[in-house]
């Protein structure tokens, strides 16, 4: 038999990302208001239809650097090239998650350090870095005294997917390291370890564990007085991708 494709309904593919950052020791994620129907003036994520010459990643890429200016991070390039970390997140498909028509979003997570005020691009009106536990809030009202609505689409559902991979990802991986700039300080990284996971660490067992962790980072010779004090310790990420012993997330 031969191949009819119009006997299958038609669907289109969009790519969502969760773009989290670390703001004054916050963890935030960039929302943009929509400026066209369905949910216009609602918060989303950053996102975008696929183009018909482009995969995936491509797709991803694109939306990210339209949205924030970014380039991904190539494992390959220099040590200086600090670009996003970008990984593929999960697929959503319920058919009534777009008024619109039948579309099928490939979700993307993607990690940097802390960034400038973002520009809204494609349909979004504006966009802002937002705490995370703002955008997730159902109702209430917001650190800017603006009410909080729900996030556009199933856009909340894959808000939280990504921040639960990121905060897991952090315990058995170097990943912590994309949210800092190229060199930094253990009290910098442990920062981040905060903000993600919501908790207070204590200075003194953080620094042992990850000095003490084989290939997670390396001391790059130079210090820093930018976080006030006494000059500290300069660090950059090491070669590991796995960290063992793993930096276990406290209970709360």
């Amino acid at each position: 038999m031969s191949y009819d494709p119009s006997a299958f309904p038609p669907f289109a593919v969009t790519v969502d990302l969760v773009v989290l950052t670390v703001r004054r020791h916050v963890l935030c994620a960039l929302a943009v208001r929509r400026g066209e129907s369905p949910f216009q003036g609602r918060w989303a994520l950053p996102g975008g239809f696929v183009r018909a010459d482009e995969d995936l990643a491509q797709a991803a890429e694109r939306e990210l650097a339209e949205e924030t200016g970014l380039r991904v991070h190539d494992p390959a390039g220099p040590a200086q090239d600090h670009g996003a970390h970008l990984e593929q997140l999960a697929t959503y498909g319920d058919p009534k998650r777009d008024p619109r028509m039948r579309v099928v979003s490939v979700a993307h997570l993607a990690l940097a350090p802390d960034l400038p005020a973002p520009r809204a691009g494609g349909d979004a009106s504006n966009a802002r870095w937002a705490p995370v536990d703002e955008l997730l809030e159902q109702g209430g009202y917001g650190r800017d005294g603006e009410p909080v609505a729900p996030l556009a689409f199933d856009h909340a559902q894959i808000l939280w997917d990504g921040v639960e991979r990121a905060r897991s990802k952090i315990e058995y991986s170097s990943l912590a390291t994309a949210f800092c700039p190229p060199e930094f300080t253990v009290g910098e990284l442990r920062r981040v370890y905060e903000a993600v996971w919501g908790v207070a660490l204590d200075p003194r067992n953080f620094h042992r564990k990850v000095t003490g962790t084989p290939g997670f980072l390396v001391p790059t010779g130079g210090t820093t007085t930018r976080q006030g004090g006494r000059p500290a310790q300069l660090f950059r990420a090491g070669g590991a991708t796995l960290l063992n012993p793993p930096m276990l997330r406290p209970e709360v």
